[in-house]
């Protein structure tokens, strides 16, 4: 038999990620003593909704909470664009800069100053990499056109398609894309020619399109994911409910110690 291929999914989830993505992190590095073979983060940085990357921290002195998040180049790539293409404006990083100091000590500051990267995705992923969060996994990203090339087939997907100036992640719906504003407003855009590097996954499509080229064994998800995702498309995984962790929406902020060095 070959080694286990243990496998967590998530999107982007704050600059200081929330304490759910570390339940899925410490489940899978238990599994992976138990159990050896590698671990693999499928890192779905392909999604579009802002609100994946807001960071709850809790202030020093008072202990009421702060929803922090991004600010974007412009309103169109905020509301449309994908996480990996959503540009960071100019000012945040050292606007934010000094708020940390209401919630975090010099460590964690020290690493928020370090990263420099200017979209979204990028610069969450190089937070979880200098907390140490990630040390000896194996990240494949949703947005790598060569991961998406090998993918199979799917029904229901996005792609990534140009709309007012920027590329932005609009649903397929036949005979036309879509793009939803929110509540029951969409803007319908013309079909037009698009290739199989430019698609990713609904959410109700997305293992089956993960599987198709991480064939893991075994995937780690929370309770919620473990309700929606279409088990019936991957029977041949194991599947393993996440670590219990408390306030799991906030953020996580602990510096790991890395045995991997």
């Amino acid at each position: 038999m070959s080694a286990p291929i243990i496998c967590f999914g998530q999107q982007p989830c704050g600059f200081f990620p929330k304490r759910f993505l570390v339940a899925k992190i410490t489940a899978a590095r238990k599994l992976q003593a138990k159990i050896g073979g590698e671990i693999v983060f499928f890192y779905h940085d392909s999604d579009h909704d802002p609100r994946e990357t807001r960071t709850i921290l809790r202030h020093r002195t008072t202990n009421e909470e702060a929803k922090l998040n991004f600010t974007f180049e412009n309103k169109t790539q905020r509301k449309f664009s994908p996480l990996y293409l959503k540009r960071i404006e100019t000012l945040w990083h050292d606007k934010t800069i000094l708020q940390l100091p209401n919630y975090l000590d010099h460590p964690q500051i020290d690493i928020f100053k370090s990263v420099s990267t200017k979209n979204v995705s990028d610069f969450c992923l190089e937070m979880y990499k200098k907390m140490k969060l990630l040390d000896g996994i194996k990240i494949l990203k949703s947005s790598d056109k060569e991961f998406r090339k090998q993918a199979c087939d799917i029904k229901e997907f996005y792609a990534d398609i140009e709309y007012d100036g920027e590329v932005v992640r609009a649903r397929f719906a036949g005979d036309h894309f879509s793009l939803h504003e929110g509540g029951d407003k969409f803007i319908k855009l013309p079909i037009r020619d698009f290739s199989k590097d430019q698609i990713s996954p609904t959410r109700d499509s997305r293992l089956k399109w993960m599987q198709s080229v991480i064939q893991c064994t075994h995937y780690v998800s929370g309770a919620g994911e473990q309700n929606y995702i279409r088990k019936d498309d991957a029977p041949e995984i194991e599947y393993v409910t996440r670590d219990e962790i408390e306030r799991a929406d906030e953020a996580f902020t602990e510096i790991m110690e890395s045995s991997y060095e």
